[in-house]
């Protein structure tokens, strides 16, 4: 019955034998997600049981509508950290007397992002994932880590950080030295300690895991809330109420830019998580349908009371490491979530703040890929550039414009990838098939008569200028006996008009020195641009050929035939 049902994928042919296996790993899910639940949240302000909330409605909705049987949805670091940024312009966007219910701009930023997906899938621009390049990735996280360790410094130093950026809240805590909590200081650095000891050390329980109920017990034990040291607080033990936020109280553009932005990194970190856990199973992508997924998985918090969400990678990697087999271990998570607000409140409200800095700090430390950022060195340097741009984009500039700089490196690497495309004369080897560059292979000569040239890439407004100069030079130094110049045009997948009137300017100083000037394999599209911008006109329609033996063969025949008439002539 369920695998009749297309928006049940992630269980489809279910049967009870798979719930050995997702029920141990919908424990463990639970188990990781529940630290992060309640520490994730503080990133942006909000108070911890939403990410309880988001880490229960979200992976019901994602089992109901996500395409994938092992991806865990879930809160994360990165879109936590857009998040904050995104709810500090709204918030600041208020008057001064309004009062600011955080919680309600959170969950109107999950519905944006969530009708984000949906418009996206829609108009089927699933592409958007791979707008952000790897390394573009990479760098911006780097960034938004180093954010969010020093947005812990408060928590804890016990110390009310004011400042923002990088260096000024550093600063700030040398000003205010002496009014560290010690106490709260070192628990939290012990803490910290503990969660790479459990990463260096085969320790079967999760690190997370371990510090939330050593925490909980050491502040039962030793009272550290009247010993000044900050604790989570009373958390609601309902489960999340249906509400829809005051939209029309909140200003709209900052509300779509907000959630634009969260949609982009939230999305493109998301399917590069998926791809990557993907290339372990075997399971095919489809960014498409991923698109509903992730627009239900953030939907359904928008009107929970929490925030924006995405894949989570760790929750996806206990998931596999597990042997969860389908999105039932997502249900029992959450299932085990909903039983952990009921009967754990009480326990959960003398969590120590300092304990949550260590864990989010740590977090932070692992969306700094050093290995990532090595290998892209070694593979490029230009890409390495960006991903310090990316980087430096979202310390500097805060996250959120951050974001602004990550996509703006995207489309600098983009355009300067295509505004110099490779090009170059091609001549032929004595007894090898095909054309060679001449100057890769020195071996290679030019056709005799004629000059065959290749462009790999596009003439579009930002190089045709460029590819218009480099044309006229190479016209203008072809040798006296050249009757032909045939441009390549199979690699040429797009001319715009700009491209045509570059093209129309090559055609003229050609026909002023008498030679041919012939394009080869030019795509219909590109015919289209050059015929209405009258360059075929001007050239002939009869020097269009369908490849570059084609063209060499007519003219050079045509050629022939006139130097023997020629000839011919001078002899009578």
């Amino acid at each position: 019955m369920i695998a009749n049902l297309p928006i049940l994928r992630g269980l489809a042919g279910f049967n009870r034998d798979w719930l050995r296996s997702d029920i141990p790993a919908g424990l463990s899910i639970a188990a990781v997600g529940l630290p992060s639940a309640i520490a994730y949240p503080a990133i942006a302000g909000l108070p911890p049981e939403t990410g309880i909330y988001a880490s229960i409605v979200g992976p019901i909705a994602y089992a109901i509508f996500g395409p994938s049987r092992l991806l865990v949805i879930g809160p994360d670091a990165a879109t936590m950290t857009v998040l904050a940024a995104a709810m500090a312009a709204i918030i600041a966007a208020e008057p001064a007397a309004a009062g600011i219910d955080r919680v309600a701009i959170a969950s109107t930023l999950a519905l944006g992002v969530g009708f984000f997906c949906i418009a996206a899938k829609l108009l089927k621009l699933g592409v958007l994932a791979s707008f952000l390049s790897r390394p573009i990735l990479v760098g911006f996280f780097a960034g938004v880590s180093l954010s969010i360790l020093v947005g812990q410094i408060g928590r804890f130093t016990g110390v009310k950080i004011e400042s923002e950026g990088l260096i000024p809240p550093l600063l700030e805590i040398l000003r205010k030295s002496a009014s560290i909590h010690w106490p709260s200081l070192l628990f939290g650095l012990l803490m910290f300690a503990l969660l790479w000891a459990v990463r260096a050390f085969p320790v079967k329980v999760p690190g997370p895991v371990l510090v939330v109920v050593l925490s909980v017990v050491l502040s039962a034990i030793f009272d550290f809330q009247g010993r000044g040291i900050a604790v989570v607080g009373d958390i609601p033990s309902g489960l999340p109420m249906l509400s829809l936020p005051a939209l029309h109280q909140m200003p709209l553009d900052k509300i779509v830019l907000g959630s634009a932005a969260i949609f982009l990194v939230s999305f493109g970190a998301g399917i590069v998580a998926a791809r990557s856990f993907a290339s372990r199973t075997g399971e095919e992508v489809d960014a498409n349908q991923e698109l509903i997924g992730l627009g239900a998985a953030n939907i359904a918090p928008g009107l929970f009371g929490s925030f924006p969400i995405s894949v989570s990678d760790s929750r996806t990697a206990i998931n596999l490491s597990t042997g969860g087999v389908s999105q039932a271990s997502g249900l029992v998570s959450a299932a085990t979530l909903v039983a952990a607000l009921v009967f754990l409140h009480s326990a959960l409200r003398i969590l120590p703040i300092p304990a949550l800095a260590a864990i989010l700090a740590t977090a932070a430390i692992s969306l700094i890929d050093v290995h990532e950022l090595k290998k892209i060195w070694r593979i490029s340097r230009m890409e390495f550039v960006f991903a310090l741009i990316a980087m430096w984009g979202a310390i500097s500039f805060g996250v959120l414009n951050g974001v602004i700089v990550a996509v703006a490196a995207t489309l600098v690497y983009l355009v300067r990838k295509t505004m110099f495309p490779r090009d170059g004369l091609l001549g032929r080897i004595e007894g090898r098939h095909g054309f060679f560059d001449l100057a890769r292979f020195p071996e290679a000569r030019p056709v005799e008569g004629a000059a065959v040239f290749a462009i790999q890439g596009n003439i579009l407004f930002y190089n045709a200028d460029y590819l218009r100069m480099r044309l006229t030079t190479i016209a203008k130094e072809l040798a006296a006996g050249t009757r032909c110049f045939v441009l390549d045009a199979s690699a040429i997948t797009h001319i715009d008009s700009t491209g045509a009137t570059a093209l129309a300017a090559v055609a003229e100083i050609l026909a002023k020195r008498d030679i041919i000037f012939a394009i080869a394999d030019l795509s219909e599209e590109s015919r289209d641009i050059l015929e209405r911008a009258g360059v075929i006109k001007a050239i002939g329609a009869h020097n269009l050929f369908n490849g570059r033996e084609e063209a060499l063969t007519a003219l050079t025949s045509k050629n022939s035939q006139a130097s023997d008439a020629g000839s011919a002539s001078t002899e009578l």
